[in-house]
């Protein structure tokens, strides 16, 4: 009998702050976007190219949405999961699950597109391809 293994899932801990919250105390909806970059860098830097393929070219987040599930303010500890999906030649699509207190409060979604220094889009090296597929659900 095989066993089938999963992919890793990347994760990265988040804390709210004042500076987060909105006029009614709880988060301000464009934060998620802001930890989605925040994730995704990290990501990128520690599992797939620590010099971010800047001498290849430039990553460009071409689509980027956020479902709320449940508010979350201030102080709170905030995980956000990371997995890999839809990999093609020049773009992959990347999913986001932010959770508080082990519960579910949002999900996010980014499709990004590799460009040159010309602003063409083009391959994304091999090597990287397959460390992207090692997150993919």
């Amino acid at each position: 009998m095989l066993m089938q293994v999963s992919a890793p899932t990347f994760t990265h801990a988040l804390t709210i702050y004042l500076k987060d919250s909105n006029a009614y105390g709880n988060t301000y909806f464009a934060r998620y976007f802001e930890w989605q970059g925040i994730c995704r860098e990290k990501w990128f830097y520690e599992c797939i190219s620590n010099d971010m393929l800047q001498k290849e070219g430039v990553f460009i987040t071409k689509h980027a949405e956020q479902d709320y599930l449940q508010e979350t303010f201030p102080f709170q500890e905030v995980s956000c999961e990371l997995n890999a999906y839809d990999i093609k030649k020049c773009s992959f699509w990347l999913e986001f699950r932010f959770y508080a207190g082990g519960k579910p409060v949002s999900v996010g979604r980014q499709q990004i597109v590799f460009a040159n220094h010309a602003k063409q889009i083009t391959a994304l090296p091999e090597a990287v391809i397959a460390r992207i597929k090692r997150y993919s659900k």
